[in-house]
């Protein structure tokens, strides 16, 4: 498999801002980034995209880095599919994470340990905690590593499908699922194109846009009473996204705060 490699020299003014950028990036199909730098002087970060997908976005991407101040685009070329991921593998072993899951993150985002993922994490032992068989069928969109659904499977849920847009997560989340002795049904989608199901709790932990784009369809496949639980984003997204979410019927249950980071869950 081709890849190639985009090197981006940014400075924001505020650190969310560099997580923000990150995850623009990952919506155009960036598998991994490395990182060289501090905050106050900057960073100079490779970006590592499928040639394939970088053939298809290039455009997109050159005009968002130059629209975005503080990130300034120094080059892009391709590479070998070796060296750079044996070593960021190599960087990131297996993650061991609560109720004895393991999680080995083939860069991925998600090993379980970034605060998105672990107030999801607490919120599924929490709500299955009360009551073993909260959630029967659950969905989690962006899967990543698998580990949410992971979680959710390991917790007493009846049936999980783990859906993501890149080729490689979906294959991290097969590998996670089987070293963690679960069965969890991955599939490779763009959006909702997987067979259509209705579920008694979504959970999404992606980047505020693409939840705002998805959140008809997040109410139309939850169940009476379901929950949909999102997060990925900071406080001045919250309103934006509950305001959102009440256009579809979907109330806000609870929000929680780690850090800048802060999860909604929403009921139907």
């Amino acid at each position: 498999m081709r890849y190639h490699v985009i090197h981006i020299q940014t400075q924001f003014e505020d650190d969310w801002e560099y997580d923000v950028f990150d995850q623009h990036m990952g919506e155009f199909g960036v598998d991994t980034i490395q990182a060289e730098g501090e905050p106050i002087k900057g960073f100079r970060s490779d970006y590592y995209i499928k040639t394939e997908r970088w053939e298809e976005n290039w455009q997109k991407i050159e005009a968002f880095i130059q629209r975005k101040r503080g990130a300034r685009l120094l080059g892009v070329e391709a590479c070998p599919d070796e060296n750079w991921n044996a070593a960021w593998e190599a960087e990131h072993p297996v993650q061991e994470l609560p109720l004895g899951i393991k999680i080995v993150p083939h860069c991925a985002f998600g090993a379980g340990h970034h605060e998105t993922t672990s107030m999801m994490i607490e919120g599924l032992i929490e709500a299955f905690g009360r009551q073993h068989s909260a959630f029967g069928q659950v969905l989690d969109h962006g899967t990543g590593t698998g580990v949410l659904a992971i979680f959710a499977k390991r917790l007493g849920a009846e049936h999980v499908v783990a859906v993501d847009i890149d080729e490689k997560s979906v294959e991290n989340a097969r590998e996670n699922a089987e070293l963690n002795h679960v069965d969890i049904d991955v599939q490779h989608a763009s959006i909702f194109d997987f067979k259509f199901m209705v579920y008694d709790l979504i959970l999404a932990n992606i980047h505020r846009n693409i939840l705002m784009d998805h959140m008809a369809r997040y109410a139309d496949s939850l169940t009476d009473g379901g929950q949909l639980w999102l997060s990925g984003f900071y406080e001045s997204d919250c309103e934006p996204l509950i305001a959102c979410a009440a256009q579809y019927g979907l109330h806000p249950l609870a929000k929680h705060a780690n850090g800048e980071w802060r999860m909604i869950q929403l009921g139907k």
